[in-house]
């Protein structure tokens, strides 16, 4: 086979492939996505009445889910439901939690600062500095039209 033929390479892919279960993915992905939304509602109706402010128990839902991601990613468990669900994870907090714990964990044998310290940032800093950045561009922009 000719590598340098397009046609014969999109061929000897589409033979190598199997096809992928977009129904299934799909099911998968929206359920363990909805029951994660489902299980923050329900925290955030348990959290309602310790707090005067609905936005101190919005805080505490988030921070909640936040630490069942990185614990259950400590654990293992959760690269195990992210490959039963695929995206259905991601999409979430607890997918940036995830993205958060999973370069520490691997680097935790060379130690907490030169190993966790300095690699916890690997995926999810180039994600803080976008979305830091585009807010503050996005706020200058807001803030000239206001005075125009």
């Amino acid at each position: 086979m000719n590598m340098n033929d397009p046609q014969g390479y999109s061929k000897m892919v589409a033979a190598a492939s199997k096809p992928s279960p977009i129904v299934k993915d799909t099911v998968r992905a929206f359920l363990v996505g909805g029951g994660i939304c489902v299980l923050g509602q329900l925290l955030l109706t348990a959290y309602l009445p310790l707090f005067e402010d609905e936005q101190s128990a919005k805080t505490l839902v988030s921070v909640t889910l936040i630490f069942a991601a990185a614990v259950l990613t400590g654990f293992g468990v959760f690269d195990k439901i992210a490959k039963f669900s695929g995206a259905g994870t991601l999409v979430p907090i607890t997918g940036f939690a995830n993205s958060m714990v999973s370069p520490a964990i691997e680097y935790k044998t060379e130690g907490f600062i030169l190993g966790v310290g300095a690699n916890m940032f690997k995926i999810a800093g180039p994600v803080i500095v976008y979305g830091t950045v585009a807010s503050v561009v996005y706020g200058v922009i807001y803030w000239i039209t206001i005075l125009l």
